[in-house]
This record gives structure tokens, sequence and C-alpha cells, in this order.
């Protein structure tokens, strides 16, 4: 069974429109494979807000960016 094979003859009777979408649809599936395999989480952010610690508490925090969200 040739896979590839297959592919190119099933996508022969589809539509150029539908053609468009087979195609939107294996790039789809690329990027979701590149994403599972992705980098390691990266948190070189991790401190940088340390100056504020005296400053604000996670409950001020939570208020301030509730009142971001609801403009």
């Amino acid at each position: 069974m040739n896979i590839m094979a297959d592919i190119e003859e099933l996508m022969r009777e589809l539509s150029p429109e539908h053609r468009k979408e087979a195609l939107d649809f294996v790039a789809y599936l690329l990027q979701k494979q590149r994403r599972k395999r992705g980098e390691p989480l990266r948190q070189t952010w991790a401190g940088a807000l340390r100056r504020y610690r005296d400053t604000y508490t996670a409950l001020d925090l939570q208020k301030e960016s509730l009142s971001w969200r609801s403009g």
C-alpha cells in the first residue's frame, strides 16, 4: 500500500475548492504535530517582579487583572 499514491489519487477526484480545504487540513495537522514536539517551557521571566513583592498581594493583582479584562 502506497499511501502517497492513494492520497494523490483521491486528491485528483476532489474539486479545486475541496483540494484547498484538504491542503489547509494537512497544514493544520503539521502545525499540531509541531506543537506536540514543541520546545521545553522557558521560565526566563521567573523572579522578574520580585521588587513588587512587598507592594502588591496576590489578591490585589487578581482584582487589577479583572479590571483589565472588563475594560
